[in-house]
């Protein structure tokens, strides 16, 4: 390491140091001490770990887009805190010496219900971006959901994963960029479509604010001066012709007339990603939705301050499980994910502790971030008395 690049470290472990949200999250052991930072992928105790050190290695202006929620980041905040109220009800004199964590969904059997959700513009974190995402899926049989605005395209992501990847889709105002995303998904073989109805364009998100402005590179350099440009850099809208962002994302006329048009025009199976009331559910089943992702996207959507483990009940209730119901928002732990299989998830999504292990380390430290959820989902079911998730319910919680 350089003189300036040890001077450099020194002044932003300072920084970190004096921060007072830093603090409170290393009183809460959930973040260590700025000279415990770890080496290496194999010193991690808990998933907490890689966030300081992607916090170090990320760039100030991308770390904020990953840690921002919006406004005072109260929802962001909840899906945390939403866990904690869920305590879990061990049984016991129970032989769990052999544990099955699979978990079904559309006929497919995978050996985990850990699925990578999706995340855009990740290699703004790492220089490998999705593929480093990718072969962590593959080495731990994950299942990859990909983003829509990836820095990768569908079909390396799915070179690299072995297999074809899930896809969410962004809603757009121009249903000929749909056509034209849908139709490459399909050649490219994906067998489900997550349409995404929980962001709205125009987010206040502070914190990203408030990071960027810690960053003393000039964006311009790498992200351009227009909308265009933007574009240009997610290799999925190759050939496309976006005039501007607002056909890319646009949820301020979405309506059901949307998911009806996007479901006459695919065979994939639909997802609906963002559902959080019984209303919308029961719609979903009503307009022929295959699946729901109870999400509020990270907390990065509507300040709703509600979390979305608080959401899924009611979500369950109305499906009745007629479709499977995925959740994503705040896992951090495998107690975490206990928690929402028994309430009748039938998997979770995470989203920040896989992009912590990227920013970190890369591959090998998406790869040690499932490693640690995998292995503390087994455990909660041993120390819970639950040997398979067939037979994990809501009366194994308080």
């Amino acid at each position: 390491m350089t003189l300036r690049a040890a001077e450099g470290r020194r002044a932003f472990l300072r920084f970190l140091a004096a921060s007072p949200l830093f603090a409170l999250a290393v009183r809460a052991g959930e973040l260590p001490a700025v000279d415990e930072l770890i080496a290496s992928p194999e010193d991690a105790l808990n998933v907490f770990d890689f966030e300081a050190v992607a916090r170090q290695k990320i760039p100030p202006a991308h770390f904020g887009y990953l840690a921002t929620g919006v406004d005072d980041d109260a929802t962001l905040r909840a899906n945390r805190a939403g866990f904690a109220r869920l305590k879990i009800r061990p049984r016991r004199l129970v032989d769990v010496r052999e544990v099955d964590a699979s978990t079904e969904l559309f006929g497919r059997r995978w050996p985990t219900p850990i699925v990578i959700g999706p995340v855009g513009s990740q290699r703004a974190f790492h220089p490998d971006g999705e593929l480093a995402t990718a072969r962590a899926a593959k080495a731990g049989g994950h299942l990859q959901v990909l983003s829509t605005v990836s820095t990768t395209s569908v079909e390396d992501v799915g070179a690299a994963r072995g297999e074809p990847v899930w896809y969410q889709l962004y809603p757009s105002s121009d249903w000929a960029i749909t056509e034209r995303l849908i139709a490459r998904v399909e050649a490219a073989g994906c067998p489900v479509l997550v349409l995404t109805v929980d962001l709205f364009a125009g987010t206040n998100r502070e914190t990203q604010a408030r990071y960027k402005k810690r960053d003393a590179r000039t964006c311009a350099n790498c992200h351009g001066e227009t909308q265009q440009s933007y574009v240009s850099r997610k290799p999925m809208f190759d050939g496309i012709e976006v005039s501007h962002l607002p056909d890319v994302v646009d949820a301020y006329g979405l309506t059901w007339d949307f998911v009806d048009r996007l479901r006459s025009r695919t065979r994939m199976k639909l997802v609906l990603k963002g559902i959080v009331a019984a209303e919308d559910a029961r719609l979903c089943l009503q307009h022929g939705v295959d699946g729901i992702v109870v999400s509020n996207h990270g907390g990065r959507a509507e300040e709703s301050g509600r979390a979305t483990i608080e959401s899924l009940p009611e979500v369950l209730e109305a499906v009745g499980g007629r479709i499977p119901v995925l959740v994503d928002g705040g896992i951090r732990r495998g107690t975490d994910v206990f928690k929402a299989l028994a309430l009748g998830a039938r998997a979770i999504a995470i989203g920040r502790p896989y992009l912590w292990g990227l920013g970190a380390f890369g591959q090998p430290g998406v790869e040690k971030v499932l490693e640690l959820l995998r292995a503390e989902l087994t455990l909660a079911m041993r120390q819970a008395g639950v040997t398979s998730l067939a037979k994990l319910d809501r009366s194994y919680l308080v």
